[in-house]
């Protein structure tokens, strides 16, 4: 996987601004260790940082169209130049056709498969495509950058439009590092960092004037303006398949989702939590190596000193370690399992927050840092069992009747946001509780219907949408960030567009039969595990029960409070802080996990960005 970052500009010559583009791609070190590269013209600028995963030797970029022995015409010369990150999982399927229609290729790397698809199909190039990526083309000839992002948001995209031109990257670190865009809150994205904190709106970057390619579309810029494109979206038909039909074809989907994902040149691996999501994918990645004729799955999982001991509550209902080590005893694979001392958690918090460029979610970030640091020792590739629960209806939300009734994200149902905390001035211009309910109302306007579907079926589709496109895309940049940050890929099988697309109109009767949560996975992957890991429900990702921790972030919020000059409380409520501080309230947590440091560990995050990243208030 890799970093991309590139600017654009109708009015000046970006061939003086070279040093400029060479900052904006260092800051994407992390993505692409092995290599780094910028390709100049007049109108356009594009970096490249690589972690090499197909054809290590080749695939350096950015690639352009015009390299010796890869174009099948003059025309063909200088034509298109490539900045890609991601993963091809059809790349040799589609070089066959595209060898037919006359090109010819100089390397092994999806990239170039990529570059070719559109210089033959132009813009409906990412509609062939079966992957992850998020890549920038820019067209010589006809002065056009194309942005695209794949289907459900895996990897990331940013952007920020100015007048004559256009900056992007695929963090927002790399467009900070360009004069051009600065970092500033208006009243927007203050409601997104206070009142959907755990599922922001599609598209937003937070940051004033920036934006998130949304996924399954594409951005298409010109002197003439922008124009976006959907190259895939889900959906709505009726399901005609029978329950064993349907069954057999989630585990063929599943299986070739897997098998497709294990293509790599460099060592891989697979998480392993014990969850019937993760052990699955571990499960069919481990036949798919044997037919081959390669050797065992690694398999990797994070647990801290104590967590046996901490009481189960309705998001984690057991210790993962007892059912990880099941799975992979039953599976036969070479299990690890990281212990993350509770002293590696703050250190951790600085690299995360330089990674997520935004407050995340504290130690639960850290501590994921700290897991995938430690699998990048041996592997370069992980593969996850993430968005099987959006697919499933695995969340207590999918099964709370309340829940499903109120009339806002269901997430949110019963919940108080950190907006409770804002300062009466600031609430006042950014409304919260409006910003939410506006945003909840577009959500469910996307919803594609089907016809005649009516109650229940109705509310449910809605849920699914609702989870597939605010509640997932954050889970997948979570993933993306903090993995990259240690030069980590990690592949996401549940994510397959195929998969998605079929169980986006399986009915909830046959995903949960009996009122079981998941039970079509269950069901379709039962021979593969042990009885106790295929029937263990839902636990969520573990939390650390440390609690040196929670006392370091009182003292550091105890420190800002007696600092006049604390950015933080520009935003939030000094007196609401100090108050329940001394009654030893939880402030109100970004989190949907009950979690009682989640609410403190946001407050002070948000405190290190402002002063990190220079934040301005508009």
């Amino acid at each position: 996987m890799c970093g991309i970052t590139g600017w654009i500009d109708f009015t000046r010559d970006l061939r003086q601004e070279h040093a400029t583009v060479r900052e904006m791609t260092a800051t994407l070190a992390c993505r692409g260790p092995d290599s780094d590269g910028v390709w100049l013209s007049r109108r356009a600028a594009l970096g490249h940082r690589r972690l090499a995963v197909i054809d290590v030797e080749g695939g350096a970029q950015p690639l352009t169209g015009g390299d010796p022995g890869t174009d099948r015409a003059a025309a063909d010369r200088a034509a298109a130049v490539l900045a890609y990150n991601g993963e091809l999982y059809n790349h040799q399927e589609l070089r066959g056709r595209l060898t037919a229609l006359g090109h010819r290729f100089r390397t092994r790397s999806d990239t170039e498969v990529v570059l070719r698809a559109h210089l033959e199909w132009g813009s409906e190039a990412p509609r062939r495509f079966d992957g992850i990526f998020a890549y920038a083309v820019w067209d010589e000839r006809q002065g056009e950058l194309t942005l695209v992002r794949d289907h459900l948001g895996i990897k990331p995209l940013y952007w920020h439009a100015y007048p004559g031109g256009l900056l992007f990257g695929s963090e927002p670190k790399a467009l900070l590092a360009n004069p051009l865009f600065r970092a500033e809150l208006d009243a927007e994205g203050i409601a997104e960092l206070f009142a959907l904190p755990a599922a922001p709106t599609p598209g937003h970057g937070v940051l004033y004037g920036l934006r998130e390619v949304r996924p399954g579309r594409l951005l298409r810029v010109t002197a003439a303006g922008l124009r976006e494109e959907r190259h895939w979206t889900l959906e709505s038909r009726p399901h005609t398949d029978d329950e064993d039909t349907t069954r057999r074809t989630v585990r063929t989907l599943l299986a070739e989702a897997v098998e497709r994902q294990l293509v790599s040149d460099v060592p891989l691996c697979s998480l392993l939590s014990g969850g019937v999501d993760s052990s699955a994918v571990t499960a069919l990645a481990a036949r798919a190596r044997q037919r081959a004729g390669q050797g065992k799955v690694t398999t990797y999982s994070v647990d801290f000193p104590g967590s046996s001991e901490r009481a189960p509550d309705d998001w984690r209902t057991a210790h993962d370690a007892p059912f990880a080590r099941a799975a992979a005893d039953h599976i036969g694979t070479l299990h690890t399992s990281v212990i993350v001392p509770d002293d590696d958690l703050l250190p951790a918090r600085d690299a995360v927050l330089r990674a997520r460029d935004r407050p995340g979610w504290g130690e639960m970030d850290a501590s994921l840092h700290l897991l995938f640091r430690e699998v990048r020792r041996r592997s370069t590739v992980a593969l996850s069992g993430e968005a099987a629960d959006e697919l499933f209806g695995g969340y207590p939300y999918f099964h709370d009747p309340a829940a499903l009734a109120a009339p806002a994200f269901p997430w949110l149902h019963g919940r108080t946001t950190p907006a409770a905390l804002l300062r009466p001035d600031v609430a006042e211009r950014v409304r919260p509780e409006e910003y939410a309910a506006d945003a909840y109302t577009t959500a469910l306007a996307e919803t594609p219907r089907l016809d005649g579907e009516s109650g229940h079926d109705r509310r449910i589709r809605e849920i699914f949408h609702l989870a597939l496109t605010r509640w997932l895309p954050p889970l997948l940049d979570r993933v993306d960030r903090v993995s990259m940050s240690v030069g980590l890929e990690v592949r996401v099988p549940f994510c397959d567009p195929r998969l998605v697309s079929y169980l986006w109109n399986v009915p909830w009767s046959l995903k949960a039969p009996g009122g079981r949560p998941k039970g079509l996975l269950r069901d379709a992957v039962r021979d593969l595990l042990p009885p106790s890991v295929a029937d263990r429900p839902k636990s969520g990702y573990p939390s650390t029960p440390a609690v040196r921790y929670t006392e370091v972030l009182t003292e550091r919020a105890h420190a800002l409070l007696a600092d006049p000059a604390a950015p933080v409380f520009d935003l939030v409520d000094r007196t609401a802080v100090r108050r329940a501080l001394a009654e030893g309230r939880p402030l109100p947590s970004p989190r949907t996990a009950p979690n009682p440091v989640g609410g403190l560990d946001h407050l002070v995050q948000l405190d290190e960005w402002l002063r990190a990243y220079r934040v301005g208030l508009r």
